[in-house]
C-alpha cells in the first residue's frame, strides 16, 4: 500500500491536483485526502482552492456539484459509477409532473441530486440547512421537497409546514432501525446518539440530535458525552475517532454500508490522477440554471 500511496501523492504533486474524500469514504482514502466533509463542503472547498484539478472521492452527483461550483476547474471522480439511489430515485419527467400538479409551489431540492434535477428547482438545501430553507419561505404557500421524504418529514415537523414530499430515500439510512438505536443505548446508556436526517423520524424521534455529517462532527467535539452513538453510515466513525481520540463512537447499525462510495480505492485515485480519468463536467447550459438555486441557498443560510 505504501508504494501506491506514494505514487499517488507523487501525482497529486506533479498535476498541483487537490484531493477531496466524503466522511464515507474508506480510511486509507480519508487519509490521503487533502480535504474531508459532506457532499456540498466539499464542493465549496473545492472553488476555493487553487488547483485547477480536483479529484473528488464521493459519488458522481457530488462531482457534478463541484462542476457547477467550478466550471473553470477539471473535476475527476475516480469510478464512473459511483452513483446514489437517492439521487437517482427521481427524473426530470417526475419533478415536472409534480410541479405541474402543483403549480403555486416552490420547488426545494436536496443537495443529493443529479444537476439535471438541480438545474429544475427554485432553491437547493443541505440535511443541514433544510430547516433553515423551508422557514425562509415561510410566506410561500406550497413547497415541493424532493426527493428525501425522511429529510422533508424532519423538516415538516421543525418547521410546522406541510411539504409536498417525494416519496424517495436513501437506503443506508432508511435501513437503520429504531431497534438498533435501542439495543445501542442499552449497552452504552451514557452514550449521545446523534442520527442523519436522512432517517426514518422514529429514528430520528430517539435521538439527541438530527445532524448533517459536518453536523456530527461538531457536535462530538463540542458535546462533554464521552461516548456516542452514530447513526449513519459506519464509515463516518473512522473521521469521529481521528478527530476525538478521547472519545468512543459506535456504530448504530453495522449494516449501514454504502457500496457505492466504497467503489473509491486507492487504485482507482491513482489511475484518475495518471491518465486523468473519469472527467465530470455539467453542460454548461444547465450549469447556469442549477447554480442559481445554489445561490439562493447560500445567500439565505
Amino acid at each position: 500500500m505504501k508504494k501506491i500511496i506514494d505514487e499517488i501523492l507523487r501525482l497529486k504533486k506533479l498535476r498541483n491536483a487537490s484531493i477531496l474524500a466524503h466522511n464515507y469514504q474508506l480510511p486509507e482514502v480519508q487519509d490521503i485526502a487533502d480535504f474531508l466533509g459532506d457532499s456540498l463542503e466539499l464542493s465549496r472547498i473545492a472553488a476555493r482552492l487553487p488547483s485547477k484539478i480536483i479529484v473528488l472521492c464521493g459519488v458522481r452527483f457530488m462531482a457534478e456539484t463541484a462542476s457547477i461550483l467550478c466550471p473553470d476547474k477539471k473535476i475527476l471522480i475516480p469510478d464512473k459509477n459511483a452513483g446514489c439511489p437517492l439521487a437517482d430515485s427521481i427524473t426530470v419527467k417526475d419533478l415536472r409532473l409534480l410541479q405541474a400538479k402543483n403549480p403555486r409551489a416552490i420547488s426545494v431540492g436536496y443537495v443529493n441530486t443529479t444537476a439535471e434535477i438541480k438545474a429544475e428547482l427554485d432553491y437547493v438545501c443541505t440535511s443541514g440547512n433544510a430547516i433553515s430553507v423551508v422557514k425562509h419561505l415561510k410566506n410561500k404557500k406550497e413547497i415541493i421537497f424532493v426527493p428525501d421524504r425522511c429529510l422533508g418529514d424532519y423538516a415538516s415537523k421543525v418547521t410546522r409546514r406541510k411539504l409536498i414530499s417525494w416519496q424517495g430515500s436513501c437506503p443506508i439510512h432508511v435501513d437503520i432501525m429504531p431497534g438498533h438505536i435501542k439495543r445501542m443505548k442499552k449497552l452504552h446508556p451514557q452514550a449521545a446518539v446523534l442520527v442523519h436526517p436522512e432517517c426514518t423520524s422514529e429514528v430520528i424521534a430517539l435521538a439527541d440530535a438530527a445532524v448533517s455529517t459536518s453536523g456530527m462532527c461538531k457536535l462530538a467535539n463540542k458535546m462533554k458525552n464521552k461516548e456516542f452513538i452514530i447513526g449513519t453510515e459506519k464509515e463516518m466513525l473512522y473521521r469521529l475517532r481521528k478527530d476525538n481520540p478521547g472519545k468512543k463512537f459506535f456504530a448504530a447499525s453495522a449494516r449501514a454500508i454504502c457500496d457505492d462510495m466504497k467503489k473509491i480505492t486507492l487504485k482507482k485515485l491513482f489511475f484518475s490522477l495518471k491518465d486523468m480519468q473519469y472527467e465530470v463536467k455539467v453542460a454548461d447550459d444547465i450549469r447556469k440554471k442549477a447554480i442559481k438555486p445554489i445561490k439562493r441557498m447560500l445567500s439565505i443560510t
